[in-house]
């Protein structure tokens, strides 16, 4: 009788249309809905243990979530050049694209993630995506993020310039990454990675200073307290692209300060302050947008992704750092005001390094 009704039931769903989910089961035990995500898992147990030692948002988390960006930029819609974006290419072609100012720092990458490229059997420009999709699941806030396989490696270099440096205008940032296919709203998305950064290579004489006060934290931090004042660097070479934060240990890059203050960016900027969802929802998007960049015929492999941990409710609230308050904002949208705030009590706010 039971086999009779099961049997209905598939009728019926061929009749209308419902889609049977097949599904295969790895030989390490789990469960995907394609057969070649299978090869993924020896990687991610790999990488967890070794690469992510503990479960927290650490250097090398940051790390790898910095050479997928600086990989997949490598693409122009216009210029056949610019190669096929997240294709490898920046550690395949180390010798000349980690020779690029832009690039600085990116050897620290290179030198992590070699010695588990060569352990395992999936291309280069697969591998430092897939490094990056798992580092975001170290990191409280984090929506689960998605992640496409099959990449193909890079045949030749990227050429210098294709990746966005501090101290260029905004027009300048906007029509680079739009010449990748990337809008300013994705633009804009994707800089939320900077809740969770530091910069160890902006300026030789610095190291480990985070760009807001909860590195650990994929909070809206980062877009509150660049909207603060701050006062540009004295104009040397070696702190091209920097801004003063209000914030004792903490650095601001100069495009970000100038995205925050655009016309063009300035609201969208903005939208994230106090909004978790909508900033997590919208780099969750552009950066699985940024991740195929140049790539085709690629699988849906989202189901071998662990799932990131929550952000502790307490700490959803945007603030002002201690010492600051709406009165230090500069306020740069328009159409909308910046959101009222509570200010962290203490005396000056000050973030320990990195």
């Amino acid at each position: 009788m039971l086999s009779t009704k099961f049997i209905i039931l598939a009728g019926l769903a061929s009749v209308y249309g419902v889609a049977v989910q097949k599904t295969t089961k790895c030989a390490t035990g789990q469960t995907v809905k394609n057969a070649a995500c299978c090869a993924l898992f020896p990687v991610l147990e790999d990488i967890q243990t070794n690469m992510f030692a503990g479960d927290t948002c650490s250097d090398a988390a940051h790390t790898a979530l910095r050479v997928a960006f600086h990989d997949a930029i490598g693409f122009s819609l216009t210029k056949k050049s610019f190669g096929n974006g997240a294709d490898g290419s920046i550690f395949l072609f180390g010798e000349t694209e980690l020779g690029f100012d832009a690039n600085l720092g990116i050897a620290d990458a290179f030198n992590l993630e070699v010695p588990f490229i060569n352990k395992h059997n999936i291309s280069v420009a697969d591998f430092i995506q897939f490094a990056a999709t798992v580092s975001l699941t170290k990191c409280p806030g984090i929506l689960q993020p998605p992640f496409m396989f099959g990449r193909k490696d890079a045949t030749f270099a990227s050429p210098d310039g294709t990746v966005p440096e501090p101290f260029q205008s905004v027009e300048t940032i906007l029509a680079r990454m739009l010449d990748a296919g990337l809008t300013p709203a994705d633009t804009v998305a994707l800089l939320a990675s900077h809740s969770i950064a530091g910069a160890d290579d902006v300026d030789p004489t610095l190291s480990g200073l985070p760009f807001d006060s909860t590195p650990s934290l994929f909070d809206t931090q980062f877009f509150v307290e660049t909207q603060l004042k701050g006062t540009l660097f004295p104009g040397t070479s070696g702190n091209q692209g920097e801004v003063m934060s209000p914030i004792a240990g903490e650095l601001r890059l100069e495009s970000d300060a100038n995205l925050a203050r655009s016309s063009l960016t300035a609201c969208l900027w903005q939208a994230n302050v106090n909004n978790q969802q909508h900033m997590a929802s919208s780099f969750q998007a552009a950066f699985a947008k940024m991740q195929v960049l140049g790539q085709k015929n690629l699988v849906d492999c989202s189901d071998v992704i662990p799932a990131p941990p929550p952000l502790p409710a307490a700490q959803a609230q945007a603030f002002f750092p201690a010492g600051l308050t709406h009165a230090d904002v500069e306020q740069a949208c328009k159409t909308t005001k910046f959101p009222n705030l509570p200010t962290a009590p203490g005396a000056a706010a000050s973030v320990p390094q990195m």
